[in-house]
């Protein structure tokens, strides 16, 4: 039976008796309750004869209870009904407001923000080597007992990440080459040293740019792909599963997914940058006036056999670092679609972050060992 909510005040024992219905059908009525009731300090609410109590009377109580405590009157709650204490408890809870942390201005605003982006730095590092740590355990695993090895899986993701890339990979270093070669001799011309384009595209898309772009590209196409199915798994709890079984989740889902990666990347390199230098060829002729016969003559002589295997030996390297950047954000994902998100824009900024800063390490090296 639906009884309208009622608060009497007593002044001789200051004690405030809930009776009725504290529901939602009776929100109106609760409302005007509320805004009649007198100041009452040091009194005490009464919810012994509470008939009926929803959420929504319980969020009314609470409201009421501490919206006296901030004026100053202390109202406190008694004698609640064990069937209502723990749907108060949770309100209650769920009301407790989060202290604000006061913002630092000037200096300690510097020093906070930099000293958090160290930890984070930090944090993520550590991921990152535990990951490649745990995919190196895996791997050896697998050479150590082969038919624990999943081929069909390899295939699987080798098709994803290589076959099923090459058209874009292929346009877009065709395009990067034309660009070098129409921006090299139209600023060449200048000096009368236009055939230089051929040394510059050359040496920079077969020693750099080549292999950095497929890399980025592949961050951005395959490392998201990665993050993305493993944070779902993550999140639909599948990885827990796995484990619960005796499974190891590295071995199933990271191994088969950086072997491919780290097979695929040479291979596209090679093939972007043969693309890359068909665009720069296709340029030189058709803007600089010079025939690709001796725009081959000229690579021929500009381009050594080192500067073709220099791009060949950062490209799985790279692989493998995108691939473990990549599986390690996934396997951070939590319940929700926001931290999904959230992980696989991050997975492609710390890839290609991490690219770029091994292509400048690589860059280094073998310029000091002078090859």
């Amino acid at each position: 039976m639906n009884q309208p909510p009622v608060l009497e005040t007593s002044s001789s024992d200051k004690r405030l008796a809930a009776r009725g219905s504290w529901t939602v059908g009776n929100a109106a009525a609760l409302e005007r309750l509320l805004a009649g009731l007198p100041h009452a300090d040091g009194f005490t609410v009464d919810a012994a004869d509470i008939a009926h109590l929803d959420t929504f009377g319980a969020w009314t109580i609470e409201r009421l209870i501490r919206t006296s405590r901030e004026d100053g009157h202390g109202l406190t709650l008694v004698n609640v009904p064990a069937r209502y204490s723990d749907l108060l408890g949770e309100v209650e809870a769920a009301s407790v407001e989060v202290p604000q942390v006061p913002r630092r201005w000037g200096v300690l605003a510097a020093l906070d923000t930099i000293g958090r982006a160290v930890f984070t730095g930090i944090d993520d590092l550590t991921s990152i080597l535990v990951m490649a740590g745990a995919f190196a355990t895996a791997f050896g695993r697998a050479l150590r007992h082969p038919r624990s090895f999943r081929p069909t899986s390899i295939v699987n993701h080798l098709d994803r990440v290589g076959w099923q890339a090459v058209g874009i990979i292929l346009l877009i270093t065709f395009l990067i080459g034309a660009i070098i070669a129409q921006q090299g001799i139209f600023n060449f011309r200048r000096f009368g040293a236009q055939d230089y384009v051929v040394n510059l595209v050359g040496i920079l898309v077969l020693r750099e740019i080549g292999v950095l772009i497929v890399a980025i590209m592949m961050a951005g196409r395959s490392g998201s792909s990665f993050t993305a199915e493993l944070g779902s798994m993550k999140m639909r709890e599948e990885v827990d599963a796995l484990r619960t079984m005796g499974i190891d989740p590295v071995e199933i889902l990271v191994l088969p997914r950086v072997i491919a990666l780290i097979i695929a990347l040479p291979v596209l390199t090679f093939l972007g940058s043969m693309a890359a230098l068909a665009g720069g060829g296709l340029v030189a002729w058709l803007y600089g006036g010079m025939s690709p016969e001796l725009f081959a003559v000229r690579l021929h002589d500009a381009v050594a056999a080192h500067d073709y295997y220099i791009g060949l030996i950062k490209a799985p390297v790279m692989a493998a670092i995108i691939g473990i950047v990549a599986c390690s954000e996934g396997f951070k994902v939590t319940g929700s679609t926001e931290s999904l998100g959230l992980r696989t824009t991050a997975s492609v900024v710390k890839a290609i972050f991490l690219v770029i800063v091994l292509d400048g390490f690589f860059a280094i090296f073998f310029a000091s060992i002078r090859w």
